[in-house]
């Protein structure tokens, strides 16, 4: 049985396995959308970008309740089929 260190060739693999594994991930977790109950959920970021507003307009929105949101532990979350309704209505 061969001793193996970290310089030999199935441990630079394995660990070179592990690096991409790891980086694929964070890229799913930095790009998932909260699920609760079934409905998909949206960031500030992604609801100005699927209705091409800017973030203080939204801001007004929700200030003046033109949009439904939540708020979870500080994150404001919209849900999206609140938001794909707006967009349908040429806000």
């Amino acid at each position: 049985m061969d001793i193996l260190d970290n310089k030999s060739s199935q441990i630079v693999s394995f660990l070179t396995a592990l690096d991409e594994l790891s980086a694929i991930i964070q890229q799913a977790l930095q790009n998932r959308t909260p699920h609760l109950n079934g409905e998909k959920y949206l960031t500030n970021r992604e609801v100005c970008q699927l209705l091409r507003i800017s973030s203080r307009t939204l801001q007004t929105w929700r200030d003046t309740g033109k949009i439904p949101f939540i708020r979870i532990k500080g994150k404001i979350l919209y849900r999206e089929s609140e938001v794909l309704r707006l967009s349908e209505c040429n806000i």
